[in-house]
């Protein structure tokens, strides 16, 4: 009988929703990190169940046709690319499937009817350099040297990572300078253990379009000493913008504190969304863009090539005519709404942040945008209460009896009260914008069982050389 610690071999079958593989041994189902479909390796044993098991790749004795070379040689240490060792094109396979599977599993849809409405994912030109923002934790190594970087997989051991190449190159520069000012002014890294040290993270962000970047350190405190040498540090960086500090005191493993000051140049840096036309294969950029405002706790998709290609998709599923009437729900800084704007008769956006909705205010205000208007709570609570307090005195019957509701929700997908009133509402159209293809899976079952039908459902890449994709799906009430 198997035990922990055990090797074995195994041909792997498949992959798991995390990016194991997965392949079985006498019978038994295993998961296994670092391992794809058709690799032929020596596992070793790290935990067992009942009817499953997980382990970890000793040796791989046959390479799958779609193992590539990952171009980072930290990959299987740091938790942030779970399939960089995948060929481009088997993830984009992998992640539509991902996607269809989840709506038959979970969402109770047909094969037949996904063969209709689901079309090809939508990939990336080069998936790598792709993000605008990063999180580095600060910490000490077991030498005691200064590090940042990211957290090992499943732990909050810090590696070191001197460049991610999914991130700007940029963020390597800024790095090396602010380690250097903590070490050069005795700034200490924050130890979660003890609850001591200042430098929690280090957060960048960088315009595509305009180059601007941003640098926010978050610390465990009120004050930043000797300040004046990191700003002189990092405004020798081309593009620097904004440099501020977050104050987080709390015992957390949320990484922004609730007071952001800024202590050089603007609290926010500028960048640009592009519409794109919308063909099968190809998304164009036309002449429309919109310019948003953007600082540190602001939410931004982080990938804006594809976000662009994704909002397009949203805004043609929404089929506007120019008199429609739309609610915009976890709206963000505004980045879907203002898209709507151009196209829509008046858009109502909802978001919980109260910074991002001021945001999205003064991007309304930047791009001379007039017909939005936003309000600050969770959608599960705005919508129900004003649906409640409207339908009472039969007044505002655009906002009541909208032509389309657009959601965007976070991972947990959307709330069952913002589910019923959306039904109450009774839109024509329903664009739903999803980061889990599960959650998006439960809420479209919910939609449909209340009269709608599903039209069209396409996945977008936003996030090369890991699991995690985005899906748009566009429902219509009754057939229509």
């Amino acid at each position: 009988m198997l035990k922990k610690n055990d090797v074995m071999e195994l041909k792997i079958e498949d992959m798991g929703v995390s990016g194991e593989g997965i392949g079985k041994f006498d019978g038994m189902t295993f998961f296994i990190k670092d391992a794809l479909p058709g690799d032929r390796v020596l596992a070793r044993v790290t935990k067992l169940k009942k009817n499953y098991g997980y382990a970890r790749v000793e040796e791989i004795l046959e390479a799958s046709e779609c193992r590539t070379s990952p171009l980072c040689p930290l990959h299987r240490r740091c938790g942030g690319c779970q399939i960089q060792a995948m060929d481009y094109g088997a993830q984009l396979a992998y992640k539509q499937k991902k996607v269809r599977e989840n709506l038959i599993r979970i969402g109770g849809f047909s094969p037949e009817l996904l063969d209709r409405v689901m079309l090809p994912i939508v990939g990336m030109e080069n998936p790598y350099r792709y993000r605008n923002k990063a999180q580095f934790p600060v910490g000490r190594d077991k030498g005691g040297k200064l590090v940042a970087g990211f957290y090992a997989s499943r732990t909050h051991q810090i590696i070191p990572v001197e460049d991610c190449v999914l991130g700007v190159e940029e963020n390597h520069t800024v790095l090396e300078r602010v380690l250097s000012y903590m070490e050069e002014n005795g700034v200490s890294p924050y130890d979660e253990t003890t609850g001591q040290g200042l430098v929690r993270h280090v957060l960048i962000r960088y315009g595509f379009t305009t180059k601007e970047i941003m640098v926010c350190l978050i610390v465990n405190g009120t004050t930043l000493p000797a300040q004046e040498r990191l700003i002189e540090k990092l405004r020798g960086v081309e593009g620097m913008t904004s440099i501020s500090v977050n104050r987080n005191t709390e015992n957390t493993n949320v990484i922004l504190g609730d007071v952001t000051e800024t202590i050089w140049g603007q609290p926010y840096i500028t960048d640009y969304i592009h519409l794109r036309a919308c063909g099968t294969d190809a998304f164009p950029k036309t002449g429309d863009a919109i310019a948003y405002h953007i600082s540190p706790q602001s939410f931004y998709q982080v990938n804006p090539v594809q976000t662009e290609k994704l909002y397009s998709l949203a805004l043609d599923y929404a089929g506007l005519t120019g008199k429609e009437t739309i609610w915009d729900l976890y709206c963000g800084i505004g980045t879907i709404s203002l898209f709507l704007a151009q196209k829509a008769g008046k858009v109502y956006g909802v978001e919980i942040v109260p910074q991002a909705v001021m945001d999205a205010r003064s991007n309304a205000e930047l791009n001379g945008i007039t017909n939005a208007e936003f309000f600050v709570g969770k959608a599960e609570e705005i919508l129900p209460e004003f649906y409640e307090r409207e339908s009472r005195v039969a007044a505002r019957e655009d906002m009541l009896h909208p032509d389309v509701i657009v959601v965007d929700p976070p991972r947990k997908g959307c709330d069952e009260k913002c589910l019923e009133t959306m039904l109450k509402m009774q839109p024509e159209r329903i664009v739903y914008v999803s980061c889990d293809s599960a959650t998006l899976a439960r809420d479209l079952r919910v939609l449909c069982d209340g009269g709608y039908e599903v039209r069209k459902v396409r996945a977008v890449d936003q996030f090369g050389q890991t699991v995690h994709v985005e899906t748009v799906c566009l429902l219509t009430y009754g057939g229509t």
